[in-house]
């Protein structure tokens, strides 16, 4: 896929707050902009690898963006802007420094098993959605 027109959220797959967020995110991307995979996936390690992000370090979602990839709060708010509904309105947060809004970010992404729960295998989209997501889910 070139990467001019990608737009791609990597996510956790074990996560119950991440799988959440993808269902949030589907529900108000109505034109089917967004397509996603696991970071654990083939294509979520693979995409890792071409933007150098560091596997290691990955607590949180990444936004690929034709040839940018966006990590923490400011992938958060890209992909707010491209959403219905009144969620453009939260890019007013990028006049917020990004070590703030960061800090919010990972205390969240730090806790997010404690108080959501994680699964043990990546869920199985549905038919309907499952166009959306560049790689089956991994099973662990």
């Amino acid at each position: 896929m070139p990467r001019t027109l990608r737009l791609i959220i990597l996510f956790d797959g074990l996560c119950n707050f991440c799988e959440a967020s993808v269902n949030f995110i589907i529900d108000r991307d109505p034109r089917g902009r967004f397509k996603f995979a696991p970071l654990q996936s083939p294509t979520g390690q693979a995409l890792l690898d071409e933007f150098k992000i560091d596997k290691s370090a990955i607590d949180s979602l990444v936004l690929i963006d034709g040839p940018r990839a966006y990590r923490k709060s400011t992938a958060a708010l890209h992909i707010a802007r491209r959403l219905t509904g009144l969620w453009p309105v939260f890019s007013v947060c990028f006049a917020i420094p990004e070590p703030i809004r960061n800090w919010a970010y990972d205390f969240v992404a730090r806790n997010r098993y404690k108080w959501f729960g994680k699964k043990d295998a990546c869920r199985m989209p549905t038919a309907e959605i499952r166009g959306r997501f560049l790689d089956e889910p991994a099973r662990h």
